[in-house]
């Protein structure tokens, strides 16, 4: 697939963007709105750079922070005829690495790798006299707090008083006062390091904190990793802990070619050790960054934009944290706000609503349920299915190990290696669909292809059916599944990213939307969920509001 051209990389950007994409030299700072358009800038200045010489496609590294996410900015360099540029979660980058230099470096066969914490953790309190329960909910509150220290680079030993120095807070069903809690966690934390150590085992902490060791210790090793990668960009600059910007700073070394994009306003992670200041403290490492604000959004109607710009305001977030937008698109309805007495009958009007919608504009209609908790989404989950109406709760299923996908995949790659025979990639790829039925995975299938299409046309390029399979099959890989019809149901958290057409965004209560101290992060989950609406926005709690709904509309 030829590369796009200068003019069709740069063609339909706005001015900001094109600013953003044809500042390819010396340090620079994104400050992307939520729905501006950050993917399509960050991958079409990659590709302008590329087309102008400033760098090869094989010394670029791009970063995010979700295997989604970077599977949409490897399928848009795709579509401008990049198709060997590397795009990665900082977690992934670094496991390759690791893995790659493990026998030079430290020698031996490489360790297992811990997907999952919860086994090791309630293995690990059981030996262990913590006084805390084994139960579900308790071992992911040990499994959270872990990351938190191990991403801090917090020690078991130093685990309690920096806890009660942060101000944790815990969610552990026991009446005992947060720091008996802490301690016992202290416990299990240094029970849960001694058993990987005993198995051989390693989790995803530890692969940065092994891979900063590694390029900090080897010099050889860091020589090479630096010679391989040039160009760096990091979306969601915002959401970097302190041990991925050291891992980001032994990979850039003294070098300045690096482009960082990211909101203040929708940092969300910080009580998982993420942390706005080095966006915020970006032209203090380097004064003579570019800073470019992108302030029109493509993504909600005026009405959404307004609301969200009202929160902003409500939280004092406008200035360095955040900044208001202006919607390009149509006018909308305006978002409402629903009071009801009970969580049951919240959730059975937001039900009897989406019928509606569906009925009026088709089963395939994109819809969004979106809570502060995993455990709001259970009621509407037995409320939908009442009502006959498909659901999803955003990566609770493992898409690519379904039988039937795997079948479908297989139908496409034998198809892939033959001519065309109606002139049309888009329409091999139905025919050979057909047999399936309608399946919510070909309708998957097909919404990722029509997508792929038009990005392809956008840009001026030539897809192709094997274009279309090396997409699913780097998905495959990534665990990044295509979107699946029905009505999604997410956490604010899991929200993060994604858009709907139409989104209610539920149990906005107070005690449960803010949670927890920290009150200005809270405001700003509710700021990103907001923002992930684009033509309605439907609002609901029952008991008392939360205090975020005040003033807004």
């Amino acid at each position: 697939m030829p590369a796009a051209s200068v003019d069709q990389i740069l063609e339909a950007l706005d001015p900001e963007q094109r600013e953003v994409v044809t500042a390819v030299r010396g340090p620079v700072c994104v400050i992307a709105g939520a729905g501006t358009g950050k993917t399509r800038v960050i991958t079409h200045r990659i590709a302008y750079a590329i087309a102008i010489g400033v760098t090869d496609s094989s010394k670029t590294l791009a970063l995010t922070f979700t295997a989604r996410a970077a599977g949409e900015m490897r399928a848009r360099l795709r579509g401008l005829g990049i198709p060997n540029a590397t795009a990665r979660t900082f977690h992934s980058a670094a496991i390759k690495q690791l893995m790659y230099f493990w026998p030079y470096s430290f020698g031996g066969a490489f360790p297992s790798l811990l997907t999952m914490k919860s086994g090791a953790i309630a293995e690990a309190l059981s030996r262990t006299d913590s006084g805390l329960a084994p139960q579900t909910s308790t071992l992911r509150e040990i499994a959270s707090e872990i990351e938190w220290a191990k991403v801090l680079e917090i020690s078991p030993d130093e685990y309690v008083e920096s806890a009660l120095g942060a101000g944790r807070t815990l969610r552990i069903p026991n009446n005992k006062p947060d720091k008996a809690n802490f301690e016992g966690i202290s416990k299990v934390y240094q029970a849960y390091e001694t058993l990987k150590q005993q198995e051989r085992a390693i989790d995803f902490e530890d692969v940065l904190l092994l891979t900063v060791g590694m390029l900090e210790e080897d010099r050889d090793v860091r020589e090479r990793v630096r010679d391989q990668y040039r160009y760096f960009t990091v979306d969601e600059y915002q959401d970097v802990s302190p041990l991925q910007q050291r891992l980001l700073n032994l990979w850039l070394g003294n070098r300045d070619d690096i482009c960082v994009v990211g909101d203040a306003a929708q940092t969300i992670y910080s009580f998982a050790g993420a942390s706005s200041s080095f966006l915020l403290g970006f032209t203090k490492r380097f004064p003579s960054a570019q800073v470019i604000r992108l302030s029109r959004g493509y993504r909600s109607t005026p009405e959404i934009i307004g609301t969200a710009n009202a929160i902003l305001r409500q939280g004092g977030m406008i200035g360095e944290h955040g900044h208001e937008l202006a919607s390009m698109n149509e006018h909308g309805a305006k978002p409402e706000i629903a009071k009801f007495e009970s969580n049951a009958g919240e959730a059975s009007f937001i039900a009897k609503k989406i019928a509606e919608l569906r009925a009026q504009a088709g089963e395939h209609v994109e819809v969004a349920i979106l809570t502060r908790t995993n455990s709001q989404l259970d009621i509407f989950e037995r409320e939908l299915r009442a009502a006959g109406i498909d659901s999803q709760i955003k990566s609770s299923e493992k898409f690519f190990e379904r039988v039937d996908v795997r079948d479908a995949m297989r139908v496409i790659r034998s198809a892939s290696v033959l001519p065309s025979e109606g002139g049309s990639w888009y329409t091999d790829l139905v025919d050979v669909l057909r047999p399936f039925g309608e399946t919510d995975y070909v309708h998957a299938f097909l919404a990722l292809a029509k997508n792929m299409q038009e990005e392809g046309s956008a840009a001026g390029t030539q897809l192709t059916l094997r274009t279309y399979l090396r997409e699913l099959e780097d998905r495959a890989e990534q665990n990044n599944p295509p979107t699946l019809p029905g009505v999604v149901l997410s956490t604010l958290h899991a929200a993060k990213g994604l858009e709907w057409d139409h989104v209610f965004l539920a149990g906005i209560s107070d005690g449960v939307l803010p949670m927890g101290n920290d009150v200005e992060e809270e405001r700003r989950l509710f700021y990103v969920g907001l923002t992930r609406a684009k033509s309605e926005l439907h609002l609901s709690y029952s008991g008392t509001p939360s205090p975020f709904l005040s003033g807004i509309l």
